[in-house]
């Protein structure tokens, strides 16, 4: 059953399109660089990850590992899909050049066409695990478990685009607010897979609605304050190439925007679970 369910032929499908991108692309001996070195890591991890899940489902040896294994499948397909699409969308931009009439081109235009498939595959996985509505099940197969993944994963990317914040305090600010909302947010991902969230002292759900909304009004300080401080009275250079502090700047900007919508989905989805259901 680990390989012929919906969800273990989408872990197949998965392995065998990661291995393809990540081969391809080695065989063209072009993938050097910062986003070069992200794509094959990106593919060589989640191929090994998934490939390790494969093996632990089909001996049934999940059962004695230390953790909850639905929250750990259920967390892993959502960050590789998110880590699979950025490569996805990062290689072709980065390494393939128009007009594409070589042989290297040619295997990195299919590598991406692999990539972009596997990207579907671990997409279906997080649609065919995902709690639906009334379920019980683990706490990151439901939305706003989801969504922790997302938001910290958003966080990260963040952090890979943080440039020249040092002279404006508005900016330390959001840079503060950036990294207690991962660290708070990622704790809360191991301490689930890790089982021990049950051992905190109080009231979990409202705890975790909370958070959410706090982490909701640092987010919205964040959102004004980092484009206001980052562009007033500097215009985009002329010369401004990949690495321009102004577009890593805007890059911020719409990142916390998209972190902004998933913490205010996740408040609304998690009150929902805690008060109205209640």
């Amino acid at each position: 059953r680990a390989l012929t369910s919906w969800v273990g032929i989408a872990r197949l499908f998965a392995v065998v399109l990661s291995c393809l991108a990540f081969s391809l692309v080695a065989s063209t001996e072009h993938f050097r660089g910062p986003y070069g070195t992200w794509c094959m890591f990106t593919w060589c991890f989640c191929f090994a990850v998934t490939l390790l899940v494969l093996l632990l489902e089909l001996l049934e040896l999940y059962p004695l590992l230390p953790l909850s294994w639905d929250d750990f499948t259920s967390a892993f397909s959502m960050l590789a899909a998110l880590m699979i699409f950025t490569s996805s969308v990062v290689f072709p931009a980065t390494f393939i050049r128009s007009p594409c009439n070589s042989n290297r081109c040619a295997r990195q235009a299919v590598a991406t066409t692999a990539s972009c498939l596997c990207f579907l595959a671990y997409a279906i996985e997080v649609g065919l695990t995902r709690a639906k509505p009334g379920d019980i099940s683990s706490f990151l197969s439901t939305v706003p478990g989801l969504l922790k993944v997302f938001e910290t994963y958003v966080a990260c990317l963040i952090f890979s685009l943080l440039d020249e914040y040092n002279w404006e305090p508005g900016l330390q600010w959001c840079v503060a607010v950036y990294s207690i909302c991962f660290i708070i947010t990622l704790l809360i991902i191991i301490f689930t897979i890790g089982r021990c969230l049950t051992y905190i002292p109080c009231p979990l759900d409202k705890m975790l609605v909370g958070y959410n909304l706090l982490a909701l009004l640092m987010y919205m300080t964040a959102t004004v304050l980092w484009p206001l401080y980052s562009f007033r009275g500097r215009s985009r250079p002329n010369s401004c190439g990949r690495d321009c502090w102004w577009n890593k700047h805007l890059g911020v900007t719409f990142l916390t925007i998209f972190n902004l919508i998933a913490y205010l989905v996740d408040l609304v989805y998690s009150t929902r679970m805690v008060f109205i259901r209640a």
